[in-house]
């Protein structure tokens, strides 16, 4: 797990000093080793964060005749097999690393190697001959990939905050800012910067010596077929397929954890990587006492102590948690407002001192439909098509839809007419054959998993040097899944019926059978008070807030929250992106923030 960033220009003029500046500004995603190309149009850079073969699998990588240079973030999981396969073909291997094979692996396919590979990757391949540069990601969008164009070429990059070097002057983009406000995210490709664009899931990438881009998605879910399948049959095919997903998984040469919940999910990883383990799994959760929401402390201590789990829980106030949000913000870069960046974060602090690796279960309630917003009673559902068509009454209203048009300065406003735009077309992009449950779950693969969930789990790990697995979203168990009849995906008001049924053989169905309750953090207990004036002189002085924003409205939303303390969603929204300005576009991200500090500190 590393950072990749790098350049192709069109002419030859060799920018290395900003390729260092580059790489420096990935330093966290990378802190064993760092790596250089530098050609007179090419450039590219790799911080190391060393996963497999410690030793020897430093990058940039080349082929046997270095015509062709790489530099990878993530990790090739079945590099043992095609290794083995590439060997009987005539290779010959430099390093241990499962990078290499993709190197191999394009010279003996082409562009159909991406179909060799299972994992999770982003990457930057220079073929020396034709001059071509190709830019991929992964088929789920579990490792990001950036990029910004100019006069002089391309530039790419892990985060953002990277590609600053390569911009003028940093802007905010009004459709990802509107976008961000709606959805607490941004969707592919846009991004809350002006002119740095997100690869989608499933995307490569490739520029040649013409200066032309040429972009396909060489994968997607739209490829799945649906599975005529009885429960038992699904039960036992499902049996096979974690099996083998879990064990890949866990090729690691560093010692791995897991984040608990006591959910379905994390529960499930949990025993099954208890059953390949021979010491006790390394695990840890967190949870909020005296607050409004739900525990989940003490339901994942009993995960713990069934599997024989070495289990550590954190037990976090307000204070705690808000002073990690400078952190976190600067860290996600790609903002999202998500409140569990704080606890995972935090987590990742914790877990980073005696490990590298961490397993948890994001995927699992998108390819097996746990989300109570996939079982909306067909009167509801009818009634929000009407309001607003074009997704089947899905996602069809955003956090500040009710207050657009007084709160948003005219071209945020403007902006507003695109932000539904990518649930709407991924909502028309499956064929008839998908029933609408697909259909539901496909927008959220397209754009809630990847913009928001796999963000929070890259960047919350990767800021403090651990690499993040998902084995849920295994491409094999994401076709599986979705192609499952509606009848094994929810049963009644219960979703993820064929995943308890799985489980039933490690836990009780108490455990696995409960109401879903979600991770949930009490920003709304914390935003009142004292804490609330001060959120409220922040946002009044933030050049960022003024900028896109009505002032008498944002007080309109402060006087709301303290007599109903039912705009906390909203205000949230708005001071993570107060922060993000002054850490982004105002300071260009040029300085880490310490990982606790006062947050209102920055608006005195």
């Amino acid at each position: 797990m590393c950072g990749i960033a790098g350049y192709y220009l069109k002419a030859p003029n060799g920018h290395h000093a900003r390729l260092t500046e580059m790489a420096q500004r990935l330093a966290h995603r990378g802190p064993d080793g760092q790596g250089f190309y530098r050609g007179e149009r090419v450039g590219l850079a790799h911080t190391r964060l060393s996963i497999i073969d410690l030793a020897a699998g430093a990058q940039p990588l080349y082929n046997e005749d270095h015509s062709l240079c790489l530099v990878a973030n993530g990790e090739i999981y079945n590099a043992l097999e095609l290794r083995e396969e590439l060997e009987r073909l005539g290779h010959h291997f430099a390093t241990h690393s499962d990078s290499e094979v993709i190197l191999h692996a394009y010279e003996s396919w082409g562009e159909d190697f991406l179909n060799h590979l299972l994992g999770m990757f982003a990457f930057a391949l220079h073929d020396l001959a034709s001059q071509q540069l190709l830019l991929v990601r992964d088929r789920l969008g579990i490792k990001p990939l950036y990029f910004s164009l100019d006069r002089e070429g391309l530039s790419f990059a892990s985060e953002p905050k990277a590609l600053l070097p390569s911009l003028t002057r940093p802007e905010v983009d009004p459709i990802g800012l509107a976008q961000y406000l709606q959805n607490n995210f941004t969707c592919a490709p846009y991004t809350l910067l002006a002119g740095v664009r997100k690869i989608g899931p499933g995307e490569l990438i490739k520029i040649g010596s013409d200066g032309l881009l040429h972009q396909r998605r060489y994968w997607s879910p739209l490829h799945t077929t649906p599975l005529d399948l009885s429960c038992s049959e699904a039960l036992e095919y499902f049996d096979h397929l974690i099996e083998q997903v879990i064990k890949i998984h866990l090729r690691s040469d560093v010692p791995f954890g897991l984040f608990l919940s006591g959910g379905v999910d994390s529960s499930l990883l949990a025993a099954m990587i208890s059953r390949h383990t021979q010491e006790p799994l390394r695990t840890f959760s967190i949870g909020f006492p005296g607050t409004s929401v739900h525990n989940e402390l003490a339901a994942a201590a009993a995960v713990a102590a069934q599997i024989g789990a070495h289990h550590t829980a954190y037990e976090v106030n307000a204070e705690d948690l808000l002073e990690c949000l400078p952190h976190t913000v600067w860290a996600a870069d790609d903002l999202t407002a998500d409140y569990a960046n704080l606890p995972v974060s935090l987590l990742a602090e914790r877990a980073s001192a005696e490990l590298k690796v961490i397993f948890s279960g994001e995927g699992g309630d998108e390819i097996f439909a746990g989300y109570g917003r996939y079982r909306v009673l067909p009167l509801k559902r009818l009634l929000a098509t009407l309001r607003n068509p074009g997704t089947g009454g899905f996602r069809t209203t955003g956090l500040f839809s009710s207050e657009a048009a007084r709160l948003f300065k005219p071209e945020l406003l403007e902006a507003m007419d695109h932000w539904r735009t990518p649930f709407a077309h991924a909502w028309n992009e499956p064929p008839a054959s998908w029933t609408r449950l697909m259909r539901m779950q496909y927008v959220d693969l397209r754009t809630w998993l990847p913009d928001d969930l796999l963000i929070k789990a890259d960047r919350m790990l990767m800021a403090w040097g651990l690499e993040g697995r998902v084995p849920f979203l295994d491409h094999r168990l994401v076709e599986f899944g979705l192609g499952l009849p509606d009848s094994l995906k929810i049963e009644g008001r219960t979703g993820k019926r064929l995943l308890r049924l799985w489980g039933e053989r490690f836990f009780s169905k108490a455990h696995l059978w409960s109401r879903k309750k979600g991770f949930t953090v009490p920003i709304r207990d914390w935003l009142q008070g004292q804490r609330l004036d001060k959120l409220s002189q922040s946002l009044a002085v933030s050049p960022g807030i003024a900028a896109w924003f009505e002032a008498d409205a944002v007080r309109c939303l402060i006087k709301r929250q303290q007599q109903r303390g039912d705009r906390s969603g909203s205000l949230w929204a708005l001071f993570n992106f107060a922060l993000w300005h002054r850490l982004v576009i105002e300071d260009n991200s040029s300085i880490e923030p310490p990982s606790c500090q006062d947050p209102f500190s920055y608006f005195c």
